[in-house]
């Protein structure tokens, strides 16, 4: 049997796709989820305030890919950091330690999750946002632990590398 008979075409305009708070942080705009795409893979964009950082983290069972779309982010890679701007990628292999700080307003980040398997993990920690909501919230990252230990696709490691850093 053939398991893609069922999947749908996926069109989505700039601005479509289901808006949510993320509680560690920013406003998830969902392209393509883990069901609409088979479990092949799970897109959304990040959108990020000036000053955002996560915890370092590994995505055990998925690789996680970021297009720069507007903005500028520090990566810290495996203990090695780099500066990403508008137009550049970054790709965390599954396993990977890895967390990344936002250095510039306005930043977009397009998130590729594969194969799509963390999506438990975002839904959980985060909330719909009602239409012409900004997308402003305060940040809880003991949800975001909650959620990571209820539904795995993350692995929290430790805290930010970034801690005690400028912006």
């Amino acid at each position: 049997m053939d398991a893609n008979k069922d999947l749908q075409a996926i069109i989505r305009q700039p601005d479509e796709g289901e808006r949510r708070w993320f509680f560690g942080g920013g406003v998830h705009v969902w392209k393509a989820t883990e069901a609409q795409t088979a479990g092949a893979f799970l897109l959304f964009e990040d959108q990020l305030e000036n000053g955002k950082d996560t915890p370092l983290h590994t995505h055990p069972g998925s690789d996680e890919t970021m297009v720069v779309l507007s903005g500028e982010i520090v990566m810290h890679l495996d203990g090695l950091e780099s500066t990403i701007g508008a137009g550049g990628l970054v790709m965390a292999p599954r396993g990977m330690p890895h967390a990344f700080k936002v250095t510039a307003d306005a930043t977009r980040v397009l998130c590729l999750h594969t194969p799509g398997m963390c999506q438990g993990f975002y839904w959980d920690a985060s909330v719909p946002l009602e239409d012409g909501d900004p997308g402003s919230g305060e940040v809880d990252f003991g949800r975001v632990m909650d959620s990571a230990r209820r539904n795995g696709g993350i692995e929290i490691l430790g805290p930010s590398p970034f801690a005690g850093q400028g912006s």
